[in-house]
């Protein structure tokens, strides 16, 4: 059930067709075109839909999640985030986390 997108890529432009997609959604989603919890579409069906390689859509996803503007939605896909900026305070939780469990795990090996 992910929502058909009206996104489109110019391969004449300078930008990067990944840029092109990314800031197509984004515009989307700022505008309220796409709502809090709407589920996109695979990447796989993207790339089919735009014609492009499944790599330059899964870049622009993931811009996107980091940019917390989407979120995963596990083996659903990926989805329309409901709150802004709250991704990246949990990701650098996240990052300081897994630096001081590799630490940590190999202080516990000795």
């Amino acid at each position: 059930m992910a929502s058909k997108l009206n996104v489109r890529v110019n391969r004449k432009k300078p930008e990067s067709m990944t840029r092109q997609i990314r800031e197509q959604l984004n515009d989307l989603i700022d505008a309220g075109a796409l709502a809090a919890g709407t589920l996109l579409p695979s990447e796989r069906e993207l790339a089919n839909t735009l014609d492009v390689a499944r790599n330059v859509v899964r870049g622009a996803y993931e811009q996107l999640m980091e940019a917390g503007k989407l979120v995963s939605e596990g083996r659903k896909g990926r989805s329309v985030s409901g709150g802004g900026g709250r991704k990246s305070s949990g990701r650098s939780t996240t990052k300081k986390r897994s630096s001081k469990t590799s630490k940590g795990g190999k202080a516990r090996k000795k």
